[in-house]
């Protein structure tokens, strides 16, 4: 996620973010899918919310704002969606933030 950042995607430049930004998402996606094939449940681990799911929501909301092909990791996804269903996840999702940009913002 810090590799998304704002400060950092300054410094790669408009021109690269897009590119670079994709790049490091889909990385770690491949990554997490092959993990959950052994450890999801309901959610990450098993059917009982953990630290991974709180990662998991923001990490998603990136994924879409950068515009990452989310069809090759269809485990992140039922996971994602499941969360967003709870009211908590409802409520502290990234687009609901105060600083989040306008054009991104959800209501």
């Amino acid at each position: 996620q810090p590799l998304q950042n704002l400060t950092v995607l300054k410094q790669v430049g408009e021109e690269k973010r897009l590119e670079w930004a994709q790049h490091f998402i889909t990385r770690g996606f491949q990554a997490l899918e092959r993990i959950l094939k052994d450890t999801a449940g309901q959610y990450c681990v098993e059917d009982e919310v953990s630290m991974a799911d709180l990662c998991l929501v923001p990490q998603v909301y990136n994924a879409e704002r950068f515009k990452v092909d989310l069809s090759p990791y269809p485990t992140i996804t039922r996971i994602n969606k499941a969360l967003l269903e709870m009211e908590a996840f409802k409520r502290t999702h990234p687009s609901r933030q105060p600083d989040t940009p306008p054009d991104r913002k959800s209501t």
